[in-house]
């Protein structure tokens, strides 16, 4: 029996995720490093984990409300407040989802209707386009490249409008390149959607995650913007906590009601648990300084400069990232694709990275190395990258 008939052919016409295919071809291989799927390699903190338990212990294993926990949903508030410079009403303008995942679907469900496009800034996270199209719209791309520091620029986002431009997706820091939009970049695509008066899906779920003397700016922090933007953040990247599924979104409250009408249909609530975890990760935070993110955001820092500082000594031309947890590193050098690149490195040296190709046809040449995992394991992907390169080069 076939079922093409009762598939909805933009769906079915969706590639599987380059991410997931590498990955799951390194698990079959004994003694691989996957350098390729950007979750921590931390545990959640001891203290955010007993939380969870506690809340079990408790008897609290009933639904949430809809928007997620009130005092959840406060604390939130009050971190993008101090830290982002942010106001949004916790009762009325924060939805707690199932990861920033599920804020990305629901944002776009709730705004796109047939016809309408959105600006998807490439190399991007992969399920931004999926996800357009999934809402029934059709994503544009707008490249961006290692000249400009894979910054999105006001004016290209300006000539990729169209009168059925909706809305711009805004990831930064950026997955795969780890490249970061500084405030006068914002300011200057502020002036673009005033004028033009289009929806930001502004992706910050590596807020916490920039390096040196740069701090993440939120775009709804600028002048008129929070009427114009949708802030999407969560917990996973920043404190660790990946299976926990505990992501949110703000923005207008007119858009947030639509938006939970969606959420309330189609999941209810984010797990409870998860939201107790979540509970404790920012009380605590609010306490100590946020210093279980600094310790893990300056173990990274340490990594990072290992990879570009090795990868440039390799003869690999490598944008510094100042974002993120990753690398992108060009590889045209080699005169092989992303993606031949890729499978024979996992093949020949049991390293496992994601061709640029995932992220949009403008990431060909480069290949993405997430750093968050363990330093002796990263020192030893690195030199086995080395061999790699010494033998086919």
């Amino acid at each position: 029996m076939t079922y093409e008939q009762y598939l909805n052919p933009r769906v079915a016409a969706v590639p599987p995720s380059g991410i997931r295919r590498f990955f799951d071809l390194a698990a079959t291989m004994k003694d691989t490093i996957s350098l390729g799927v950007g979750e921590p390699d931390f545990i959640t903190p001891y203290h955010i984990r007993n939380a969870a338990i506690n809340s079990i212990v408790d008897g609290e294993t009933q639904y949430t409300a809809n928007r997620g926990l009130l005092p959840l949903r406060q604390e939130i508030a009050w971190y993008l407040e101090h830290r982002y410079h942010l106001t949004y009403n916790p009762e009325t303008q924060v939805l707690v989802t199932v990861g920033a995942s599920e804020s990305i679907d629901v944002a776009l469900r709730a705004i796109v209707s047939a016809g309408d496009e959105v600006l998807v800034p490439e190399p991007s996270y992969v399920s931004y386009s999926p996800s357009v199209i999934f809402a029934g719209g059709t994503p544009v791309g707008v490249v961006t490249t290692a000249e400009t520091d894979f910054r999105l620029s006001a004016e290209a986002v300006r000539k990729a409008i169209t009168p059925r431009t909706k809305a711009l997706i805004l990831p930064y820091p950026n997955n795969p390149t780890g490249a970061i939009m500084e405030k006068q970049d914002l300011e200057a695509l502020a002036d673009v959607v005033r004028e033009k008066k289009i929806l930001v899906i502004s992706d910050e779920i590596y807020s916490e995650l920039t390096y040196g003397d740069r701090h993440h700016v939120s775009f709804a922090s600028l002048p008129g913007m929070a009427d114009y933007t949708l802030t999407i953040n969560g917990f996973s990247k920043s404190f660790a906590m990946t299976g926990w599924r505990v992501g949110y979104i703000c923005g207008p409250e007119e858009l947030i009601n639509v938006m939970n009408k969606i959420h309330q249909y189609g999941i209810l609530c984010a797990p409870r648990q998860g939201q107790a975890a979540a509970l404790e990760a920012l009380r605590s935070g609010r306490e100590n300084g946020y210093e279980d993110v600094l310790r893990m955001r300056d173990s990274y820092d340490r990594r990072r400069r290992l990879m570009v500082e090795s990868f440039r000594a390799m003869g690999l031309e490598c944008f510094e990232p100042l974002g993120a947890f990753y690398v992108f590193p060009s590889i045209t050098s080699t005169g092989m694709s992303s993606e031949d690149f890729c499978e024979k490195l996992l093949r020949d040296k049991h390293v496992a990275c994601v061709p640029g190709t995932a992220f949009g046809p403008c990431g060909e040449g480069h290949i993405r190395c997430s750093y968050a995992t363990g330093i002796e394991k990263l020192t030893t992907a690195l030199d086995r990258m080395g061999e790699f390169l010494q033998e086919n080069c």
